[in-house]
């Protein structure tokens, strides 16, 4: 167990590391004390550091080729969309090209009176 005059004594060197760091008061300081912070941790527990790090860039790495998959594949169905939309606008023009010239009415004789094999 830790005596009172250890934890006096370490709070008397955190107060000692605070006046000598930079001040909070400007960005850089803060940054520059989280900084050293996380560095001092990074130091002491480097495997969990370590699977942080493979965890979480394998989660990225995985992100990162889901959503380059995703973008190919909005490619490829705006590419077919474009394809289709030009196919129909073909075949309209071709149907109002073909409607235009007058077509004889053929019907068909209705099912009912086709004449049936005799056995």
């Amino acid at each position: 167990m830790e005596s009172s005059t250890d934890k006096l004594e370490e709070v008397k060197e955190e107060g000692k590391l605070s006046s000598s760091s930079p001040s909070w008061s400007s960005p850089f300081g803060m940054v520059a004390a989280q900084y050293r912070r996380i560095k001092e941790n990074a130091e002491t527990y480097p495997y969990v550091w370590g699977s942080y790090t493979i965890v979480y860039g394998g989660f990225g790495l995985w992100f990162t080729y889901r959503w380059r998959k995703l973008r190919r594949t909005e490619t490829r169905v705006k590419v077919l969309q474009d394809k289709l939309r030009k196919l129909v606008e073909s075949e309209e023009t071709s149907t109002t090209a073909s409607t235009s010239i007058a077509k004889p009415n053929i019907t068909t004789a209705p099912s009912s009176t086709v004449d049936k094999p005799s056995n």
